[in-house]
């Protein structure tokens, strides 16, 4: 499994470029947007505070939300197993993506 950091960095890499008839395929924006939740809720976590829910805006975003979130949860004191799982869930959203 590689690390956080480079499982966002291939994510991006993949869905920036975008237009809105691919996030329409497969649930490709929800489970995106699943992904940007745990994000936010892991990084809650890390830091002490509640869980929120992260607003659900146009699907064009969700590449910036992601890059945001992940960036909050490096910068964190995340424990290592936190982190192992955001690099599976990141993993894990790319590989659904790629069917």
């Amino acid at each position: 499994m590689t690390d956080f950091a480079t499982s966002i960095d291939r994510l991006l890499n993949q869905i920036r470029v975008w237009e809105q008839p691919r996030w329409n395929q497969d649930e490709r924006a929800d489970r995106t947007y699943a992904l940007v939740q745990l994000l936010a809720d892991l990084g809650a976590d890390a830091e002490g505070r509640p869980r929120r829910p992260v607003p659900r805006e146009h699907d064009m975003i969700l590449p910036d939300q992601v890059r945001v979130l992940a960036d909050d949860l490096l910068a964190a004191e995340v424990p290592a197993e936190v982190m192992a799982e955001a690099a599976a869930a990141v993993d894990d959203l790319r590989a659904a993506i790629n069917k």
